[in-house]
């Protein structure tokens, strides 16, 4: 009976990519899908956004792939052109859903001040998570809004689930205090 073989590591995947190994792309998505889709929908709250996002996002990367200097951290790269490109596609989606009013929206039953409300919440959060490290936004994001573990999370992002644990108090911590109390209740209130 032979051993399984064993998993490759991200560095590992990237380089067999660099070298056309399609699967091994497929691979990497397949690995970190959630991961992306976790950041991305931190940023643009809609569902279909952060899909489209996500797959916008791994394209980007294999086109840029030579450009991920460190392949042990191709995570933290990933995620970083996850945030931007969902960055930009907030910042298009704003300007052109501003630009014309749609009937439905017109005629909509609720309040457009509670729209505006809950806008303006996603942005402070956002912007509250933007004071965050690369490190502590993934594991706020992972743990609290994709319901990860810290098990999972440790294996994921490659550090102890203590580690992660730390990350997620000192997060939670800098939160509590960028949002204010009531805010930052809201926001942990599915725990």
């Amino acid at each position: 009976m032979s051993s399984p073989a064993p998993i490759p590591s991200d560095a590992d995947l990237v380089t067999q990519c660099l070298r056309g190994d399609g699967d091994a792309f497929d691979a990497l998505v397949r690995r970190h899908y959630r991961t992306a889709y976790s950041v991305a929908l931190g940023v643009l709250v809609h569902q279909h956004d952060a899909e489209e996002v996500c797959q916008d996002s791994f394209v980007k990367a294999l086109e840029r792939l030579d450009d991920c200097r460190d392949r042990d951290r191709f995570v933290p790269w990933l995620m970083t052109i996850v945030r931007h490109r969902a960055l930009s596609y907030r910042s298009y989606r704003k300007v052109r859903e501003t630009s014309e009013l749609l009937p439905e929206i017109a005629e909509a039953r609720d309040s457009p001040f509670r729209d505006v409300a809950q806008a303006e919440l996603a942005d402070r959060l956002t912007a509250a998570l933007a004071t965050l490290s690369e490190v502590q936004r993934q594991v706020v994001l992972m743990h609290d809004l994709d319901g990860w573990s810290h098990k999972e999370i440790a294996e994921e992002l490659e550090m102890t689930e203590v580690r992660s644990r730390q990350h997620l108090f000192v997060a939670r911590k800098a939160l509590r205090t960028r949002l204010g109390g009531s805010l930052f209740r809201e926001y942990t209130s599915n725990d």
